[in-house]
This record gives structure tokens, sequence and C-alpha cells, in this order.
């Protein structure tokens, strides 16, 4: 008889608030699975030391699910392709049923499908729930009964539905009896490198960082977050990439912590609620228009742009050796630590698109490539947004001044110095902008000419716009 019910857990890496792990344990003996699929991560271009983050927490989450009995299967695989092969022993056990958590991405949904079919002929169960967003895609809509392409009425529905309806987050399941299982002989998953070690991995821990977050931290939120010299957002961004913690644990912590300044629109929590809902909004988004899975801008009209794509100015870029110092200590901060400043996204997108006039998409795969926290929908989301080729994207004459930025967002100076060590001595008025100096011959020139080069992406979007009219005319 039927009897085993198998969670397999992919980006949902917790104990509470996951469906899938409540609802398999409610239906009796229960067995979890992780499968490593280092090849496909790597077609999906995940940063090394995000893959070691994502290891490291599913070796946690197998002592943490020891806790409740229920055995984890860490499983090395190598693609997407490998995953019947890793289920086909596990038949013998007696599955009844797999639990998991909906992803968006197209080749997850490939591959879930086709191992959907397939367990249906061996008899096995499929059940599915979607809660990577606090309200899953598709659950409103605008009044065209279509998805939101812009920001603020999303969030103005998406508040309206949290006032109405609140959020349930799941309680970690009480331990099961103890089961006894022969387990099939199949490759345990590799450990990393440990390059993340920065970042803790224990429940306990990321709970504690979220609960100082929202109590000591939050009420700055507002006037902080755009300052990288300080520590002051939250970090829990690759704990949400990887399901770690969930959005909805986030909005709920916010909740109790921060009482009736959640409902003041100028209050630093309600400014970080507002950046828990763009997270939701770009999936929603992406789930909408899966094209942009396939890297096609959301403002058609833009793929007639001709980037100009100078390997050398992308590879100064990519090296934080551009001249520009707050580009370059963001990009020096990301390359070292696999992270960045959220006000720093912005300034290094819009100067690679807009200043050097490269292509959205190298940017946005360079990023994928280094972040920790790498999320599809935001990472896509963010650069179409700076490039303006995306939904709700900052309109393409708006193009900030990397100087401006500096002088604004690290006026003593300090976050520049501590990533670009050429330019530690400059006194305050001129680490901006070092050029007038004689400065030492190991920090570069400037590789482009900001005004100038402003021009050019003007005609740049202008030409496209033109050629976009035409071709409307035309049909």
């Amino acid at each position: 008889m039927r009897a085993l019910q198998l969670v397999w857990f992919r980006s949902d890496l917790r104990v509470y608030d996951n469906a899938a792990l409540t609802e398999a344990m409610s239906h009796g003996p229960t067995l979890a699975l992780f499968i490593a699929c280092p090849q496909s991560w790597q077609q999906h271009q995940m940063a090394p030391i995000k893959q070691d983050l994502i290891r490291r927490r599913a070796q946690v989450l197998e002592q943490e699910l020891a806790e409740l009995n229920v055995p984890l299967l860490l499983i090395e695989g190598s693609s997407y392709h490998d995953v019947q092969s890793v289920f086909e022993p596990l038949l013998s056990l007696g599955l009844a049923r797999v639990y998991t958590e909906l992803e968006y991405e197209l080749r997850e949904r490939r591959r879930d499908q086709v191992l959907q079919e397939w367990l249906a002929k061996q008899g096995v169960g499929w059940w599915q729930c979607d809660r990577q967003c606090a309200f899953a895609p598709g659950s409103f809509v605008n009044g065209s009964g279509a998805m939101y392409q812009v920001f603020t009425p999303f969030k103005k529905r998406w508040l309206q539905r949290f006032s109405e309806q609140g959020l349930q987050v799941l309680a970690k399941p009480k331990p099961q009896a103890p089961i006894e299982i022969n387990l099939p002989a199949l490759t345990r998953m590799h450990s990393g490198d440990d390059c993340s070690t920065a970042w803790p991995v224990e429940q306990n821990a990321l709970l504690k960082q979220l609960r100082r977050f929202c109590q000591q931290q939050v009420q700055d939120y507002k006037k902080l977050r755009d300052l990288p010299a300080l520590d002051a957002t939250s970090r829990l961004s690759p704990y949400l990439a990887i399901g770690a913690i969930s959005v909805r644990q986030c909005i709920a912590r916010l909740q109790v912590e921060a009482g009736t300044a959640l409902q003041q629109a100028d209050s630093g929590a309600s400014v970080w609620l507002s950046e828990l809902i763009w997270r939701d909004f770009y999936k929603h988004v992406l789930v909408a228009w899966p094209d942009l899975i396939k890297h096609q801008p959301f403002q058609a009209e833009t793929a007639t742009i001709r980037w100009h794509n100078d390997e050398t100015l992308f590879r100064a870029w990519c090296d934080g050796k551009t001249g520009y110092p707050l580009v370059d200590a963001a990009m020096r901060q990301l390359n070292q630590t696999g992270w960045m400043h959220n006000r720093l996204r912005m300034v290094v997108a819009s100067f690679l698109v807009k200043d050097l006039h490269i292509d959205w998409r190298k940017g946005e795969q360079y990023f994928m490539s280094r972040l920790i926290d790498g999320d599809f929908a935001a990472n896509n989301g963010g650069w179409q947004w700076a490039a303006s080729t995306g939904t709700d994207a900052a309109p393409y004459f708006r193009i900030f001044n990397p100087i401006t930025q500096s002088e604004r967002f690290d006026p003593e100076g300090d976050f520049i110095r501590n990533w670009v060590p050429e330019l530690a001595k400059l006194p305050n008025q001129h680490i901006h902008w070092p050029h007038k100096l004689p400065i030492s011959k190991e920090y570069p020139k400037a590789v482009v000419d900001h005004a100038k080069a402003r021009q050019v992406t003007l005609e740049l979007f202008r030409h496209a716009r033109q050629q976009g009219e035409k071709s409307d005319e035309s049909t």
C-alpha cells in the first residue's frame, strides 16, 4: 500500500511557513528530498556564491528536518534532465504523493510537467502550491482583467487585498513519529567551497536577523536605506532568493514590530513593505509575460536600439575600472562579496546602459553570475527599469549622473574609500571626481564623458521610438 509522502525542496529551503512540508506531514509519514543541479544552475548563470549558500542551507535544513523526524535526502544531480533518474529508485519506497512549491521560470515549469506526467503513470500523485509571493500571480488583476503594468496601482491593489485578507504564515510542523526507511544508494550532495560563509544559514539566525531589523532598524529605513556606507538595509535578500525565509514571514514580523507605523506612508516600515511588494510585482510580471524569461524587452520598440557593446568598456565596468569612483566601488563590492547595495545597482545599471551604451542583457547576466541574492524576476525587472525597456521603467531621458549620485549618497566618500583604496587619501570635495587632481596612476582615467554619453543615449532612444512609429504606420 502506498503511504509515504515526499516533499521535494527547491526554492523553499525552510521548515517555517512551508506549505508543501505542512501538507505532506498532515497526510502521513513524510520523506524529504533536495537535488543539487549544478549544470542547470550554471545554465541560469547562477553565481558560485549563491550555489554555495544553497548547499550550506540544505545541509542545515537536513538537521532541522531531523528534529521533526523527517529524513532529508540530499542528492547530487547534474541538470534538470536527471530528476527522473533520482525519483525512479524512490518508487520502491511506496510513494503516495510528491509535494512541491511552484517555480515560475520556463525550464522549471517544463521539468515539473514532464515529471508530473511520468509520476502519474507510476500511480504517484502530485501536489503543488504557489507561495513564492505574498499573493500568487494572477490572484488579482486590473479593471481590464489583465496584469498590472505599473507598480503604483499594483501596490494599491496589493495593499487592499492585504487589508481585506491579511496573510497566513504557517507554523513549523510538529514532529512526526520516527520512520525507518531503507533508502536507495544515490550520490550524496557535495559540499560547496564555503565562499558564502559570511552569510549565516541557520534558521534561528535568520529569524533573529529579521526580528532585529524590524525592531531596531526599520524606523530609519527610509532615511538611511540609500547610503551604501551604512549597514541600514535588512540584508535578507539572499535568503528570500533561495527560500530560506519567506516574504510572508517578513511581512508578519514587520506587522508585529511596526504596529500602526506600517499604515503611515512615510514611515520606514511602510517603505520596506513597499520594497517587498516590488519583489511580488516583478514575479507577477514574469508569470504574465513569460517572454521576459527569454530576455525580451517589455517595451517592444526598444528591441531595435543599436547598442554599441564595446567589449573594452564592458570589461572596465565589470572590473570596477571606469574612472567613476562610485561605479567602481560598487562593482568591486559585487566582485569581492557577491552583494551590492540596491541604490548602487541602479547607478551601475544606468551607467552601463546609458553611459557606455551596452545592452542591458549583458549587465543582467553579469549580475546573475555574481550576486548571492540573484533572483531572475527581480534582477530582470531592475535591469529593464534602469534601461527604460521594461514595465513601469524609468523614462529613457532619466539618466543617473554618477558624480552627483556619489555626492548625494556617499557624501563623505566613506564607501568609495573602502572599496577604491587608490583614492582613500583624497579630500571629500575631490573623491567623487578625482580627475582634476594629480592622482595615483593606479586609478584609471574616465572611460567616457558623461555629458556626451547622455546625448548619445537620447539619440539612441529617439531613433528606436521613430522606428517603432514607422513600423506601426506600415501595419
